[in-house]
């Protein structure tokens, strides 16, 4: 039976209920998962010849069909994503992973449960909160948490057994479940719940659990509990006034617009919370085809409200989408309240879904206009396993002087070229002895944290100058902000070899390969932008510490110097009028006969030996 009589064949038998239908080639590799309220009449409108080109081109690579029932239209939505993130179809409109906004994550896996930073939600057992938006806003959370509830944020085996706790005890932003005695299992888990029901938002709900713990560690004459749940319940219930302070009607909307053009489509949405717009979020498909903006969203949207652990109460569209009621009956489940699609066709919110619209279109422009891949990207994409060429990239080199004025580069390369008005340097500090790992933890440390708490744009690949060991140092940097998703290497520059965090052997490149001389070329550069800054804070030191030596001058007297004469050496041949001008007859003469006093020995002592 030819192959388009048996896929035929295979959709004529489907059952009349909902559930999902896979789509597969001649090799068994999925290209296509969809939903559908009736199996047998979704699935039997492939059979037409209308197609848009997308799904036409599936369905002339399609051999087989597979099916799952299910008992509702809302699991089959459910079922479908799982799908399409397991086995990535091909054809469908996959959403990556949001690498910009940040989630809290408690690990209640764990006997004694401790919050952490993530761009990542895993299957792991512990509950997440967020996204967090802007990004800052997540670290300030986790000092509010540890702040009200002591919950630890350590990664430490919990045992009882450490003979004192860390700082964070003494400061009352942990309980200190790692020194047996300091608290209890109990006392723990009930902080624990508590900080929950705040990061859920259930403030209520925590203000009245509260105040029945306060009343009875009164009762019980535990004073100085009662007192601390007094505190706590005071900052819950200053915060939740301020919320209700700013809160209006309809405070919490996603408002989308689309733009496809060029085989090339762009989402994005406004984010509404508590009445105003708090961000803008931009999604970007290549090569999609001409797909219809109804199809887009329908399988955007429930990828991005499965990555999220908040949903809004509406969600405004330009267009009506496939499966509109069960997207509505699956967000309102896992809400736990009704969620409304709404497509606005007049007034205020009509004009937010324009401005959402038209947010789009620019994006699009900015994002596909004369699309260029640098050559050195595309090959990187390849050997490095990346989802797509990397569009920046953040370069790391130490520089150091027998271990002294120590500093730390980074560069940055976007768009296939290098953008110096992005570069940093860092003086790295409170290291006893030249230490190259130390020195680069602390600077990919100090630059990731920063960018966590003010943009969350991380780049998509980071440049180690070094080998395995530099690597590892940078990894444990990221690893202790709780970055674990953005791709990192490290170049060794003797053999020229690429060292990837998940392979035991580097990568050896070929001396001409384009993703290898890009990589050259920003750790080339990371190189030369360390030993400049090097170099400048030495003879910043230098030229201070001559001056330093000088009885009886200050930081003032020592400006005015530099400001006089240009340097030590201007400061050295000055003569004694020129310095007398500048600080004073007595000063000035002072300045002039220590600076002179080393030549008047050297010149005096081959004399005094004869």
């Amino acid at each position: 039976m030819p192959d388009h009589e048996y896929l035929a064949h295979r959709i004529r038998e489907l059952p009349d209920k909902p559930g999902i239908y896979i789509f597969k080639d001649a090799a068994g590799k999925v290209l296509y998962v969809g939903k559908a309220k009736s199996l047998r009449k979704r699935a039997s409108s492939y059979l037409a010849r209308d197609h848009e080109p997308r799904l036409a081109a599936m369905v002339a690579e399609a051999v087989d069909l597979e099916f799952v029932v299910t008992d509702s239209e809302s699991e089959a939505l459910l079922l479908e994503n799982n799908w399409i993130k397991r086995k990535k179809p091909r054809y469908n409109v996959l959403l990556r992973d949001d690498k910009t906004y940040p989630y809290l994550r408690i690990t209640l896996q764990d006997e004694y449960p401790r919050i952490a930073f993530t761009r990542r939600i895993r299957d792991d057992s512990a509950e997440y909160y967020g996204p967090f938006l802007p990004g800052g806003l997540a670290r300030k959370a986790i000092k509010l948490v540890q702040k009200l509830f002591q919950i630890r944020v350590c990664r430490i085996e919990i045992d009882g057994s450490l003979a004192r706790p860390c700082l964070y005890y003494d400061m009352h932003r942990c309980l200190g479940p790692c020194v047996a005695g300091l608290t209890t299992k109990q006392a723990y888990d009930e902080a624990v719940e508590q900080a929950r029901l705040f990061l859920a938002g259930r403030n209520d709900q925590l203000a009245k659990r509260l105040k029945r713990e306060m009343w009875e560690a009164a009762e019980a004459e535990d004073y100085e509990r009662a007192a601390q749940l007094r505190d706590t319940l005071g900052e819950v219930e200053a915060i939740s006034q301020r919320r209700k302070l700013s809160s209006v009607e309809d405070e919490d909307l996603d408002v989308y617009g689309f733009h496809v053009s060029s085989g090339n489509a762009t989402v994005a949405s406004l984010v509404m919370r508590g009445g105003q717009v708090l961000d803008r979020r931009e999604l970007f498909w290549e090569g999609v085809g001409h797909i219809t903006p109804e199809l887009l969203l329908s399988q955007v949207l429930p990828q991005v409200y499965d990555r999220t652990t908040f949903i809004p109460k509406e969600i405004h569209l330009p267009v009506a989408i496939d499966g509109e009621e069960a997207l509505m009956e699956w967000l309102s489940e896992k809400k736990g309240e009704r969620v409304y699609l709404r497509m606005p066709s007049r007034g205020p919110k009509a004009e937010r879904v324009a401005l959402a619209m038209h947010n789009a279109e620019l994006a699009h422009k900015r994002r596909f206009r004369g699309l260029k891949v640098a050559p050195g990207a595309s090959a990187l994409e390849r050997h490095l396993g990346l989802e797509e060429p990397p569009r920046r990239i953040e370069g790391f080199d130490i520089s150091h002087f027998q271990g002294g004025e120590t500093v730390a580069s980074m560069v940055v390369w976007e768009e296939g070229r290098m953008r110096k008005s992005d570069y940093r340097s860092f003086n790295v500090r409170d290291l006893t002895q030249p230490d190259d790992f130390a020195s680069m933890r602390q600077a990919v440390e100090r630059r990731y944290r920063r960018v966590l708490e003010e943009t969350g744009a991380m780049p998509d690949l980071i440049l180690i100058d070094g080998g395995r060991g530099q690597l590892n140092a940078a990894l444990a940097a990221l690893a202790e902000l709780g970055v674990e998703e953005t791709s990192i290497v490290s170049l060794a520059k003797r053999e020229e070899e690429v060292y990837l965090p998940e392979l035991p052997e580097p990568l050896r490149l070929g001396r001409d390969d384009a993703g290898l001389r890009l990589l050259q070329e920003v750790r080339d550069e990371a190189h030369r932008f360390a030993v400049s800054r090097h170099r400048a804070r030495r003879s910043a030191r230098t030229l201070h510490s001559r001056l330093d030596e000088l009885a009886g001058v200050g930081p003032r007297r020592r400006k005015l110097l530099i400001l006089a004469f240009g340097s030590v050496q201007g400061v050295k041949e000055a003569s004694l009028e020129d310095l007398q001008k500048a600080v004073g007859p007595a000063m000035g003469r002072r300045i002039f006969s220590q600076l002179h006093a080393a030549e008047e020995t050297a010149a005096v002592s081959p004399v005094e030996s004869v």
